[in-house]
């Protein structure tokens, strides 16, 4: 008796097994026609189209993961169809299947809003306005409704019933959300203020950033420093600190030089006449040695009392006409942008002697030619300071000892 009970009991289960059994068959069979078909065909396709759009869906999946929502949807309608499955086993099954229908729909829309950012990123109004942190924001908000869809339909419960339990969970929802509150602040602040864009070169000593940006996301932006590694900031940072943006120096087209050659004061001297007349050769002095004595004379002349000495009268110096020939020097500069501040000025005098400061703006923002313009500059005018008479100040070298301590002995000798 006992087994024709066991065996009545098995003829029981199997209608419903067999017609689970057959409509889970029929749900693969569906998917692999569709992404075998459908899927392959579209990606075909868009190998083969000219627009980057439909790279970007397919690139991201977002149809292959529509296409997994076809065989979850046959299971969840033919479920009610199957023989002699109890209610209870027909929900559950639903209640699971639906669960299943809304993460790949929610997978979907982020894969979706993941093209749409990869598609914004290609056009150049991407680099001034970056939305990379609103969309990975736009995909947390999207991940938790989601979450909650899914929990709701999985219990078949009312998704306002779990969404007014988060009213109490505020306190940890904050901290466990505290930097993608402070990184969505920060990107809406540095977006407004257009404070930042993909191809800056920004520099953040605190955090050893010192190039070009690549990526600004939610939160963090990355930085790769001109030795090719990769820095991450959070971004909530570039708000609270302080960091140097170069975009301004690219998009005048010009960089600055402010660098300064020290002159030994001691060489400092008026020149003779000899060394006036000798100047006067210069191309780049002439007009500036003419027009000088002309002033010095006419104010000379105008002096209240007749001077004879020489030292009461002003007159030409080294150093006055070392500058005036840097200074001509730079504004017939090929390289040299002739619009922008252009600067030969004395700065106060130190312990290394008299600093003459070069303050001009080269008229190219590239790296290695602006380091070769500046090698150029000074490479001129240090090799021409000893045809003023001056010299430049050095600290005294391990040489420099030796040969003293040579020069002393053989003083000592003699």
């Amino acid at each position: 008796m006992d087994i024709f009970e066991q065996l009545s009991g098995i003829n029981t289960l199997l209608p419903p097994a067999a017609g689970l059994s057959i409509l889970v068959v029929v749900a693969i069979i569906a998917h692999l026609v569709v992404k075998y078909a459908l899927v392959r065909a579209v990606r075909a396709f868009a190998d083969r189209s000219s627009v980057t759009w439909d790279d970007a869906l397919v690139s991201h999946n977002v149809l292959g993961r529509l296409v997994q929502v076809l065989p979850a949807l046959i299971v969840f309608i033919g479920t009610p169809l199957v023989p002699d499955l109890p209610d209870s086993g027909v929900t559950l099954i639903r209640n699971i299947t639906m669960g299943y229908i809304v993460l790949m729909l929610t997978l979907a829309l982020t894969g979706l809003l993941s093209a749409a950012s990869t598609i914004y990123s290609s056009l150049p109004i991407a680099k001034e306005r970056p939305l990379k942190g609103f969309v990975q924001l736009l995909q947390i908000v999207v991940w938790i409704l989601g979450g909650v869809m899914i929990i709701s339909v999985v219990l078949d419960r009312s998704p306002l019933l779990l969404l007014s339990g988060f009213g109490a969970m505020t306190a940890i929802l904050l901290l466990v959300f505290k930097d993608t509150i402070l990184s969505l602040v920060a990107s809406v602040q540095l977006t407004a203020q257009d404070m930042v864009r993909v191809g800056d070169w920004i520099e953040m000593p605190q955090f050893g950033a010192d190039g070009d940006v690549i990526d600004v996301q939610l939160h963090t932006i990355k930085v790769q420093n001109w030795d090719k590694t990769i820095t991450t900031i959070p971004t909530h940072r570039l708000i609270s600190d302080s960091f140097k943006n170069w975009r301004g120096m690219s998009e005048t087209g010009a960089r600055r030089i402010k660098r300064s050659l020290y002159i030994d004061v001691s060489t400092i001297r008026v020149q003779t006449p000899d060394e006036i007349d000798h100047f006067t050769r210069f191309a780049l002095l002439k007009d500036y040695i003419k027009q000088k004595e002309q002033e010095l004379a006419e104010y000379n002349k105008g002096l209240a009392h007749e001077v004879d000495d020489e030292v009461n009268r002003r007159r030409l110096t080294n150093i006055g006409t070392f500058r005036a020939y840097a200074f001509n020097y730079l504004r017939n500069h090929p390289k040299i942008d002739q619009d922008m501040t252009l600067i030969v000025r004395q700065l106060a005098p130190g312990p290394e002697g008299l600093p003459l400061e070069i303050y001009c703006f080269t008229n190219t923002t590239q790296w290695a030619k602006y380091e070769g313009i500046q090698s150029d500059i000074f490479d001129h005018l240090m090799a021409i300071v000893p045809e003023f008479g001056l010299r430049l100040f050095q600290k005294p070298a391990g040489s420099d000892l030796a040969k003293l301590k040579d020069q002393m002995f053989n003083a000592a000798q003699d």
